[in-house]
C-alpha cells in the first residue's frame, strides 16, 4: 500500500531512503540515473525543503528541493525532466513526475492570490493556506484532451511548432472553462487542422508533468475537412497509413503511442 504524504521541514534520512534531488525545475542526475542515495549527497545538503512522495514498506522515495546547485560537487548535472523520459529505471517515472509537480505548486504559492499575504503550509493537508485570509491552497492539475482521429487505416498525425522532438503525434489541447472534454476534442481539431471529428469516445488517462497536466485519451472518426494547420500550433498535419508511420511516442511512456498502438492492434486483429 503506497501511502502519500506531506511536506515536511526536517527529515531524519537513512541507508534505505532514495532520494531525488531538483534544482531551479531540473534534477540532478548522475548520467540515466537520478536515485541518490544518503551516504553519497549528505555531506552536500543545505536546509531544504522536504517532500516524501512515497512510503512503501522500508523503501522512502524522498524529493529534495535544493537552493544552492550541487551538481558539480556530486560530479554529475542537472537535467530536466522531460530528458529522462524514457529511462529505464526500477523507479517509476511518475514518482519523479509527481515531485516535480508537487514542487512547482509549492513554488509558485509563496504568497496569498487574495490578500498578498506569505501563505504558509497546512499541518494536516497537503496544502497551503492564508493566515490572514484563511483561504486554502491545494495543489492543481490541468485537465487536457489528446486525440486519436482516424479514417479506415490511416490516423491523422502532427508535429507540434512549439516543441521540437521530431515526432508526430496525435491532437491535443487544454479544456476551457465550461467546457465537457468531447467539447474540448471537437474544437481542438477544427482549430488547429480544420477538420471536423464524430463518434468521440473516451479510451483512458494519463498524468503527464510538463508542467502539470492530466490527459484524457480519446479516440474519434474524421467526418470532413482539408488539413489547414493553424501555424501558430502545428508546423505540420497529415494522414498516414497504419502500416507507414513516422516516429511517434512510446505506448511505455505516452496515452499518444497507446492511442496509435491501441488502434494499430485493432485494424491488425
Amino acid at each position: 500500500m503506497v501511502n502519500l504524504q506531506y511536506f515536511i521541514s526536517s527529515l531524519q534520512l537513512t541507508d534505505l531512503d532514495q532520494l531525488i534531488l531538483f534544482y531551479e525545475n531540473n534534477i540532478v542526475a548522475d548520467g540515466d540515473n537520478y536515485l541518490w542515495r544518503k551516504k553519497d549527497v549528505e555531506k552536500f545538503l543545505p536546509p531544504t525543503l522536504i517532500c516524501l512522495i512515497v512510503e512503501k514498506s522500508e523503501r522512502r522515495v524522498i524529493a529534495l528541493d535544493l537552493k544552492n546547485d550541487i551538481s558539480k560537487d556530486l560530479s554529475a548535472t542537472c537535467r530536466s525532466l522531460r530528458s529522462l523520459l524514457f529511462v529505464e529505471h526500477d523507479l517509476d517515472f511518475a514518482l519523479a513526475g509527481k515531485a516535480n509537480q508537487i514542487l512547482n505548486w509549492y513554488n509558485g504559492h509563496q504568497y496569498c492570490g487574495k490578500c498578498g499575504v506569505r501563505s504558509q503550509r497546512h499541518n494536516d493537508h497537503r496544502a497551503l493556506y492564508c493566515p490572514k485570509c484563511k483561504e486554502q491552497f491545494f495543489p492543481r492539475i490541468n485537465p487536457c484532451v489528446i486525440v486519436l482521429v482516424t479514417k479506415g487505416e490511416e490516423i491523422l498525425l502532427a508535429r507540434s511548432s512549439r516543441f521540437r522532438s521530431g515526432f508526430f503525434s496525435c491532437l491535443a489541447g487544454f479544456i476551457e472553462v465550461g467546457e465537457t472534454p468531447e467539447e474540448t476534442v471537437s474544437r481542438e481539431v477544427k482549430e488547429e487542422v480544420g477538420l471536423s471529428v464524430e463518434n468521440i469516445r473516451y479510451v483512458k488517462s494519463q498524468s503527464w508533468p510538463f508542467p502539470s497536466q492530466l490527459m484524457l485519451g480519446f479516440h474519434a472518426d474524421y467526418v470532413g475537412g482539408e488539413i489547414i494547420p493553424e501555424p501558430a500550433e502545428i508546423d505540420e498535419a497529415h494522414w498516414f497509413c497504419v502500416r507507414e508511420l513516422p516516429s511517434v511516442p512510446s505506448a511505455s511512456v505516452s496515452v499518444a503511442g497507446e492511442l496509435i498502438k491501441a488502434y494499430i492492434d485493432s485494424i491488425n486483429q
